[in-house]
């Protein structure tokens, strides 16, 4: 829920400043900075939730600390791909499918009720799946039309 409070949040900041320092209203660039600004938030939970993160991938997948690690690095990564002229579309692609990939390790987490916080087994359960796979599909729609579909009308 915090990642998406903050990229409406992000997103409405950004929109009315982009406004007021080009006398424009450019959605698709606040778009970019809203999504950014998620990633990071979301990256750093990456670096202090490790454990947590570790217990929403399979036993069977190796390295899974250094899985989380690795994602919490293309988050940001993709952060900063987003706002690079020339980088957003392939970035925007390559978040698209990132985020895809991500999708599994949500479900597994609900079914297996992880608390990635307290690196507990007391989540929410598969109910949390009600809001969490059409959030992942919010994400990929406001990545495709902030870095991919609206780039094209440039």
């Amino acid at each position: 829920m915090k990642p998406f409070i903050l990229l409406l949040v992000a997103f409405i900041v950004s929109l009315f400043a982009i406004k007021i320092l080009s006398n424009n209203y450019d959605y698709a660039l606040a778009g970019r900075i809203a999504m950014s600004l998620m990633l990071v938030f979301t990256a750093i939970g990456h670096f202090i939730y490790t454990k947590g993160m570790a217990m929403m991938l399979p036993a069977s997948l190796p390295f899974k600390k250094e899985a989380v690690y690795i994602t919490g690095i293309l988050e940001i990564i993709a952060a900063v791909g987003l706002l690079v002229p020339g980088m957003q579309v392939w970035t925007g692609w390559a978040l698209i499918l990132f985020f895809i990939v991500l999708l599994p390790s949500n479900i597994y987490a609900a079914i297996n009720r992880v608390d990635y916080q307290k690196a507990g087994s007391q989540g929410p359960g598969i109910q949390y799946l009600w809001f969490r796979v059409p959030l992942q599909v919010l994400f990929i729609a406001w990545t495709y039309f902030s870095a991919i579909y609206f780039k094209s009308f440039e």
